[in-house]
């Protein structure tokens, strides 16, 4: 007997753990955005106040870098280890494969970080301290520190969507898989709004700027980042999607909804329409109303696009070779992995399980429901919810449906073709099919589960 080494599903029945992992994420994206911006736009300053001789400018740099340690740098430092211990737990082969093919590109993020961190107290203590050629030098290191970091993480977060190359795969090699058209398009949108980021959040200072003509100064240089970063941000967006595989291509079309693009839109142009009033009318800015912006940002912005970009990947969270249930799909010679899909058909997906109870490795008909929750939690949790709250509710997915027999028909034809794009390819046999398919059945009524009559179809498989 041969196993397939998936660590226990990590579960998490209120939300479900991929709303879990992307909750943290979103607000991280926020934090460590801003950050990069923030230090490219002092970078910016410190020239300013160099060649104009504006030591206001620095002081304005001492202050958004105290509220950065903060707002990026604590908060950051939580949510960012937060997304390492969810994401290790959700999706451990996701985790895997991208520290085996990017170890030592994640070392060297992390040596920018270093930078990166102990700049940001250079740059705010520093104010007044040393001369302004130095403190410009220092500032500029800092910038290109933190742009390396994020430089970094966005080929690695292009991996997960696509390998950068084709030669990837058979060659294996991080250059192949790091460097690729969606990579740099990526790093172009995002680059831009993280300016927006910037602007927006660096809102919150400048509001509580007591000079009325420096905050007016202030408050348009982030207008006008704010406004330029905005619409170039909608522009790259349009190159970015561009760069997608066709499977994304077509679950964009298919599976977002049909509001998504106009949501963005509108978001966007009420971005911008803050910025030009802001840039108008400089009083309009205070602390109160800069932090809501960037609530609004957070939630009517970046969710809904960190959403989105999760979706667009499935079935696969690595590599377009990692599904999402963490199931191996394909042959990677490059790194010596092969498919597990032969082995499932062979053996079944319980019997192949390291960590399934040995009670439930074969279906029979006093264990089906359990062993069907087993094969829900291995094979559906990550991306849907068991409970009739969160992430994709499982049931909803089958009209409250209670044909045992037809929901195993679907579940066969959906999963063990692999020709549903957005599901990955499970071939389930026909005790395994009958046993999901009795589960999600008994969630319609999960109180009080109601005897399930089993047609002649479903139950033939059944050992008593």
């Amino acid at each position: 007997m041969e196993y397939i080494g998936l660590y226990p599903m990590w579960y998490e029945p209120g939300v479900g753990s991929g709303w879990v992992v992307g909750l943290i994420a979103t607000i991280h994206v926020l934090f460590s955005h801003t950050a990069v911006g923030a230090a490219l736009f002092f970078a910016y300053l410190a020239t300013q106040a160099s060649r104009r001789n504006q030591p206001e400018l620095l002081e304005f740099i001492k202050k958004y870098g105290l509220f950065l340690l903060v707002f990026s740098y604590v908060l950051g430092s939580i949510t960012g280890p937060g997304i390492w211990y969810s994401t290790t737990v959700a999706s451990p082969r996701g985790i895997s494969a991208l520290i085996h093919s990017f170890v030592w590109k994640w070392a060297t993020e992390w040596v920018f970080f270093v930078i990166e961190v102990v700049g940001v107290y250079m740059i705010i203590y520093l104010v007044g301290k040393v001369d302004r050629a130095t403190h410009l030098r220092i500032s500029i290191i800092f910038g290109i520190a933190s742009y390396g970091t994020m430089l970094i993480i966005i080929g690695i977060l292009s991996f997960m969507m696509w390998p950068g190359k084709p030669e990837w795969f058979t060659e294996g090699g991080y250059l192949n898989g790091f460097y690729g058209a969606n990579t740099f398009a990526q790093l172009a949108m995002r680059t831009a709004f993280m300016f927006t980021m910037t602007a927006v959040v660096g809102g919150v200072v400048a509001g509580a700027i007591k000079d009325a003509a420096f905050k007016k100064e202030i408050t348009r240089k982030l207008a006008l980042l704010g406004m330029v970063s905005t619409v170039a941000g909608g522009l790259l967006l349009q190159w970015y999607m561009a760069t997608l595989p066709e499977s994304a291509q077509v679950i964009a079309e298919n599976r977002l909804p049909e509001w998504f693009a106009m949501s963005l839109v509108v978001t966007l142009g009420g971005i911008f329409a803050w910025f030009a009033a802001t840039w108008l009318q400089p009083r309009l800015l205070t602390p109160s109303i800069a932090m809501g912006m960037t609530v609004a940002v957070l939630v009517f912005g970046l969710w809904p696009e960190e959403v989105a970009r999760e979706s667009l990947r499935k079935p696969y969270v690595a590599g377009q070779y990692v599904y999402s249930n963490q199931v191996i799909a394909r042959d990677v010679p490059g790194l010596g992995i092969a498919s597990e899909i032969p082995l499932i058909e062979r053996q079944g997906f319980l019997p192949s399980q390291v960590f399934v109870p040995d009670n439930l490795r074969e279906v029979t008909a006093h264990n089906a429901l359990e062993a069907g929750r087993s094969l829900a939690l291995t094979t559906c949790s990550n991306c849907h919810s068991l409970s009739p709250t969160g992430m994709r509710p499982l049931a909803n997915y089958f009209g409250g449906n209670s044909d045992v027999a037809m929901v195993k028909t679907y579940l066969q034809g959906a999963l063990g073709t692999g020709n549903t794009i957005y599901m990955p390819h499970i071939p389930l046999n026909d005790d395994e099919a009958y046993a999901l398919a009795r589960f999600i059945v008994s969630l319609n009524a999960p109180a009080s589960p109601q005897p399930v009559v089993r047609t002649a179809a479903a139950a033939a498989p059944i050992k008593e």
